[in-house]
């Protein structure tokens, strides 16, 4: 399994991957969320995160038998991530661009209720 993916809507609505988006809520509220995905913050707005914390979200959706993607702004914190959740033995693929290339191409995000 690669570890960057280049998203498309193909792999977002019918693949078995849970999309994890790890923006801040107000990132979700700004944007819109891709729909369906699950929202786990990592890095709080001051930089700042709990892994353990975020580990024990990401294990309620399927732990390391789950096939993770996951997804911020531009790619760059979750290209972190990724690569800190695979060395601990997750399937986990950083989905390149982020949420501001699904909005460049078109795709249309759902509004964060939460």
């Amino acid at each position: 399994m690669k570890l960057n993916v280049v998203p498309d809507k193909a792999m977002l609505e019918a693949s078995e991957m849970i999309v994890v988006d790890i923006r801040t809520e107000a990132e979700w509220r700004q944007t819109g969320i891709v729909p369906g995905s699950k929202c786990i913050t990592f890095f709080d707005a001051y930089g700042n995160y709990d892994a353990a914390g975020f580990l024990e979200q990401i294990d309620a959706l399927g732990g390391k038998e789950a096939h993770i993607g996951l997804i911020c702004r531009t790619a760059t914190r979750t290209h972190q991530v990724a690569m800190f959740m695979h060395q601990q033995g997750y399937k986990v693929q950083n989905l390149l661009g982020g949420v501001m290339k699904l909005i460049g191409e078109g795709y249309e995000l759902a509004p964060y209720e939460g």
